[in-house]
């Protein structure tokens, strides 16, 4: 053995190699971690808001449940094409305050007000004339007619919901994310009492079933607009932007600068929400079990997947930052970071769904009930699907929203595009109908799906990220 301690010397100098070249990783992920953590609180307030939808309408019984779930498979991919349309605002925002340019903000604001205005309107005369749609598609008579009931008063709350993520973004764009939690927290406690009361008949009010789960989202829209309106009217750094002022006044360039960076976004969200929403649709031809036995299962999985859409809108801020650093290996280490800390979790998620399903379902359907065997039983089937495809859902998210801290957009929205409606949706039909599985078959589309998009965007990030670090590209993607 040698002795001598300048022999030791190397060894020590590449332990402390080692550790100063793990140091950066560990910094990126702690990063990550503080700023994802508000905004996974915030997105898991947000599918609260619906997961109490889905619950109390399973008190109602199978019935409601699966007409509740045929609007919402109808509503869905409206909101989020509105919701990805405006996210747009957040970017330019960040983009102008960095240059400090202050009106800039404020028009981008009042723009992204019109833009919603515009998505609205035509979303909610197709919302109003859903019937004739789902019988169109095959749905039943009472199920169709449900849904209409419900839409007809939801549909009211669309204007309001879309302001208010024009306002998220704003708030986003300052840094001040604490504000959103604590509004869409108390639209949680106003949402679940308004069910209550109006769908079940508490506090002196009719019981109006799912007429009252309708009339209680809108309302609870037009309360969180007003608190966070209100909030930035209040709060002293918000208000100086005066982003109310003049509103009624165009801008038609900012207009279209909203149209142009959040259009492939839009697109790209509702190629995924798309998919899930025709799957819905595919299982109300099964029958109404599957229908319920869908809803549970799918939001069990909604549920998990905010933690690592969080995690993804971290990464688009963490990954633009280096970028507009012009820091090739902060960019490496921030995606990578954040795909890690999503598998993570998935993992975990994923594990829940595969030992403890029937935990989770009865929270949505009561097992004591005979009515509600057939549907459980699926229900189970459909988790253990989901437990499979979990990481890739997880790891789908962040890659795109990695890509979009490169502002690298268009090519992400041709993958989800060919991924959710060529593979997965293609699958699901042929699976389901064909091969006769039914509803196995759709969830098995709807995993082949998701991982064939989730592969297609790691392999796009990863060879940007080699292409930055030998400097063959611009460090920012055009959009």
């Amino acid at each position: 053995m040698v002795t001598d301690p300048q022999n030791n010397r190397p060894a020590a100098r590449s332990s402390e190699v080692s550790k100063a070249g793990f140091a950066p990783w560990w910094d990126e992920i702690r990063m990550t971690c503080a700023l994802a953590l508000p905004l996974v609180l915030t997105q898991l307030a947000v599918i609260a808001i619906h997961t109490t939808d889905v619950l109390m309408m399973g008190w109602l019984g199978p019935q409601e449940l699966a007409a509740g779930t045929l609007a919402s498979a109808f509503y869905t991919p409206l909101f989020f094409f509105g919701l990805g349309l405006l996210t747009a605002v957040a970017p330019i925002c960040a983009q102008a305050l960095g240059a400090r340019q202050y009106r800039t903000v404020r028009r981008t604001v009042r723009q992204g007000f019109w833009v919603a205005i515009a998505v609205a309107l035509p979303f909610c005369a197709i919302i109003y004339n859903v019937r004739p749609f789902l019988l169109t598609f095959g749905q039943t008579e009472v199920n169709a007619g449900l849904a209409e009931l419900y839409l007809r008063a939801a549909m009211w709350g669309l204007l309001p919901s879309l302001w208010v993520i024009v306002l998220r973004c704003f708030v986003s764009a300052l840094s001040r994310p604490r504000s959103i939690l604590l509004v869409t927290l108390l639209g949680v406690v106003a949402n679940a009492l308004g069910n209550y009361a109006l769908m079940f008949g508490k506090f002196g009010f009719p019981a109006l079933g799912l007429l009252g789960a309708g009339i209680t989202t809108s309302i609870v829209n037009f309360l969180m607009f007003a608190a966070m309106l209100s909030f930035v009217s209040l709060d002293r750094r918000m208000r100086r932007f005066a982003i109310v002022v003049r509103f009624w006044r165009p801008d038609w360039s900012i207009f279209r600068s909203i149209l142009k960076v959040g259009l492939p976004i839009g697109v790209s969200v509702v190629s995924e929400t798309g998919m899930f929403a025709v799957a819905a649709f595919m299982m109300g031809l099964i029958g109404t079990a599957a229908t319920a036995g869908h809803a549970v299962a799918l939001q069990c999985a909604a549920v998990a997947f905010m933690v690592p859409l969080g995690v993804s809108q971290a990464a688009t801020i963490r990954v633009g930052h280096a970028a507009g650093r012009r820091n090739p290996q902060g960019v490496w280490r921030a995606g990578w970071a954040s795909l890690g800390l999503s598998a993570v979790f998935c993992s975990g998620s994923a594990l829940l769904f595969w030992f403890f399903p029937l935990a989770l379902i009865s929270l949505f359907l009561d097992p004591a009930l005979p009515v509600n065997a057939e549907s459980i039983t699926l229900a189970v089937s459909f988790l253990g699907i989901a437990a499979l495809f979990q990481i890739v859902d997880g790891l789908q998210i962040v890659g795109a929203g990695a890509l979009r801290g490169l502002r690298d957009t268009k090519v992400p929205m041709v993958i989800s595009a060919i991924g959710y409606w060529v593979l997965g949706f293609g699958t699901s039909a042929w699976l389901g109908f064909v091969a006769g599985l039914e509803g196995y078959g759709i969830w098995i589309g709807l995993a082949l799906g998701l991982t064939s998009v989730a592969v297609a965007l790691l392999w796009r990030f990863a060879r940007l990220g080699r292409a930055l670090g030998r400097e063959e590209k611009p460090v920012l993607v055009t959009a």
